[in-house]
């Protein structure tokens, strides 16, 4: 019997082009190509997919929770596992669980829950992302200040030793308490740095993107403006085209106006990306839950600490990618390469993921014509049907 599939009927976007009246051949894992239905090979399994869009998997590369859990919480491999399935209701097929600033301990079980997880290949699961504790305290947003510090070489070591580990692994650090040296010798081993929760000045974003710094992360939110006369750090983001930008995309973290003249602006080859910043409330009927100890209150899709600081996001990939085609106006193929092909881009997976080429992960999303969930298949196996 083949082990080739076949979605037919669908109309499908491959990350450049739309295809109508075709069909995506899978073979296990794979994509094999995308032809007329008359051509596929003989004893190919199909499955219909009339009238509806076929489009590459979302990825998502800031996901503290999902599911009712947070990765602060609960490190082992079952809560990973457990946040993805959460995402992949939503359309996302690739994430790297994220960790908000925390101690040395909860960081080392986070990378062991990671590790396990990439063992026991978790649908979904792509890598780590670790947000802090080196960020700067000006700009902390609900980060616990008091767990906030300088990198140290046992972090450094702590991080370096993940090289290698994860298909991709990314962390958040602020140059107040990380140096250059320190991001050089991270993205030598193929560690993401992205500079965030930062007060630093234009210069030093262009500075540390020369030492290997490559995305900022949650573009306009826990960083120095755009001024007249100090870029800052959305100047140095937007200015720089080495460097690819996170944007939460739910119309509290940042006006609409603001996300066209970021996306306008925007100097390549980097891109802004989608990101969720989701919290454990992606998938639950939670009303509220803590962090470090602190109540986050959820109310009209809006996470806050008690004094209003916003936590987080209540937003899923799907939802943010129906904000950016309908309230910022964007075609709905760039709308879905922000959540799928630029993340991948900006972390160095687009090899195997972010499109539907010949040879890249069968990772897609199926919706109908009005944007809504119909499936969710990783590696060529559906995980969720609505």
């Amino acid at each position: 019997m083949s082990a080739q599939k076949a979605i037919t009927g669908a109309r499908i976007f491959d990350g450049l082009l739309w295809h109508d009246g075709q069909s995506l051949l899978l073979d296990g894992g794979t994509v094999t190509g995308i032809l007329p239905e008359s051509d596929l090979p003989a004893g190919t399994e199909t499955t219909a997919a009339q009238g509806q869009l076929l489009v590459p998997g979302f990825i998502d590369l800031q996901v503290n929770g999902g599911g009712g859990v947070m990765l602060n919480d609960r490190q082992d491999v079952d809560a990973i596992r457990t946040i993805c399935a959460a995402h992949a209701q939503f359309g996302t097929t690739a994430l790297l669980p994220t960790l908000i600033t925390d101690t040395f301990g909860v960081r080392a079980r986070t990378i062991e829950g990671g590790r396990q997880a990439k063992a026991e290949a978790v649908p979904g699961f792509l890598g780590l992302h670790l947000e802090g504790p080196h960020l700067s305290v000006a700009r902390k947003g609900a980060h616990d200040p008091a767990l906030i510090r300088p990198m140290e070489q046992a972090d450094l070591d702590a991080m370096l030793a993940c090289a290698g580990a994860f298909d991709a692994m990314m962390v958040t650090v602020a140059p107040e308490n990380t140096t250059a040296a320190q991001v050089k010798a991270l993205a030598e081993a193929g560690i993401i740095v992205s500079l965030g929760h930062t007060d630093a000045g234009y210069r030093t974003v262009v500075d540390y993107a020369a030492a290997g710094a490559r995305t900022v992360t949650h573009l306009f939110n826990a960083m120095s403006p755009l001024g007249h006369r100090e870029p800052g750090v959305v100047g140095g983001a937007l200015d720089t085209g080495s460097l690819h930008a996170g944007i939460i995309a739910d119309g509290f973290h940042v006006d609409p106006v603001s996300m066209g003249v970021a996306l306008r602006a925007k100097t390549g080859p980097g891109r802004i990306f989608i990101v969720t910043d989701a919290m454990s409330t992606i998938g639950s009927d939670q009303t509220s839950f803590l962090l470090n100890g602190r109540e986050i209150f959820r109310k009209d899709g809006r996470l806050t600490l008690a004094d209003g600081t916003l936590a987080g996001a209540d937003i899923d990939m799907l939802s943010s990618l129906r904000f950016a085609h309908e309230k910022l106006n964007l075609p709905l193929d760039e709308a879905i390469r922000m959540a799928s092909a630029y993340p991948a881009d900006a972390v160095g997976i687009a090899a195997r993921k972010g499109r539907l080429m010949p040879g890249l992960d069968a990772d897609f999303v199926v919706l109908t014509e009005g944007l809504d969930m119909v499936s969710t298949w990783i590696g060529g196996k559906p995980v969720f049907k609505a």
